[in-house]
């Protein structure tokens, strides 16, 4: 039975990815998150987050906590985090956007990757 966990590199960079768009610094990110700055240095050196934690900073990000999910399977392997993942908390911090227009751009996100893989390769 594969055993699962939370890709701390991956939420991580879904974090720094909001906080760079906001203009925030760690601290200022860990304030408005409502989390202690250390958890977010400790998440930074690869450090897992308690459930508690996580599931304070996938709610933030508003993203399902599935997308930060691994399994002994997957472990490993190097993958490239989503692009969704990677821009979804950018397009989500745009206060020209409403969240009907990031939700149209992450659906038409997703469409154009799935069309470029189903390409044939040369």
């Amino acid at each position: 039975m594969a055993r699962g966990g939370i890709d701390v590199h991956r939420l991580y960079a879904a974090l720094d990815a909001q906080r760079t768009a906001r203009d925030l610094s760690w601290r200022q990110l860990a304030k408005e998150i409502e989390v202690s700055p250390s958890l977010l240095s400790r998440m930074a050196n690869g450090l897992r987050p308690d459930v508690d934690a996580f599931a304070t900073l996938v709610q933030w990000l508003s993203v399902p906590a599935e997308q930060f999910m691994t399994s002994d399977d997957k472990e490993g392997r190097q993958e490239e985090p989503e692009l969704v993942t990677q821009i979804g908390p950018l397009l989500r911090a745009r206060k020209d956007l409403t969240p009907e227009d990031v939700s149209y751009l992450e659906d038409v996100i997703q469409a154009t990757i799935r069309r470029v893989r189903a390409l044939p390769k040369d």
